[in-house]
């Protein structure tokens, strides 16, 4: 008697009905949210179970210096954007299920790669198989808003102490931009050369 083989989708759908929604667990700066931990502990077996992998690839990386002013002071970040593939693999069969997708984090320095990375694998799976979100969603209307973060470069480069700090602070301005201010970075370099 021939078995037939289940194909990749099938299984898919299989690990889709089995999630249905997560409870949060976790709250950080007033937010109740679902980790990814939690996510892998219940999509990671079923993915065992029916023969899957996920592999993650990631395309392009951007990072961007976040400056803003919070309640301890002045604070300094990196926002990390992220075009990533993830690409399902069924073991069994060698079939493929390509998936494009973006995400961005952003933290202190050494870590905005990492939170971007985490919070991809995070909602992309919860997306991919629709599991319930409910008010950490972006989507959502009722999600608390935040102010956007503003970087006033032009005060940045009349800040600088000295020629090496103008250099760092003109790297820091994306290159689209560096037009507007190429006056003030100019006229601030002139006021810092050494005095004949």
């Amino acid at each position: 008697m021939e078995t037939t083989k289940t194909n990749i989708y099938q299984k898919l759908l299989e690990i889709q009905k089995s999630v249905i929604g997560l409870g949060k667990d976790k709250k950080s700066f007033g937010y109740d949210y679902v980790t990814g931990s939690k996510v892998l502990e219940y999509i990671k077996p079923l993915m065992n179970k029916h023969g899957l992998l996920l592999k993650q690839e990631v395309i392009s990386s951007t990072n961007v210096r976040m400056d803003y002013t919070a309640k301890s002071g002045s604070k300094s970040e990196i926002l990390t954007k992220l075009e990533m593939r993830f690409t399902w693999v069924d073991v069994e069969t060698g079939e493929k299920d390509e998936n494009l997708f973006g995400a961005n984090g952003m933290n202190d320095w050494e870590k905005g790669f990492g939170s971007a990375l985490t919070y991809a694998e995070r909602y992309f799976l919860l997306k991919y198989f629709h599991i319930a979100t409910d008010e950490d969603d972006i989507d959502n209307p009722d999600r608390q808003k935040t102010d956007p973060v503003v970087v006033d470069y032009k005060q940045k480069l009349k800040d600088a102490k000295d020629l090496t700090q103008l250099a760092a602070e003109w790297a820091l301005i994306p290159k689209e931009l560096q037009p507007t201010y190429l006056a003030t970075k100019d006229g601030r370099k002139e006021e810092l050369k050494p005095k004949a």
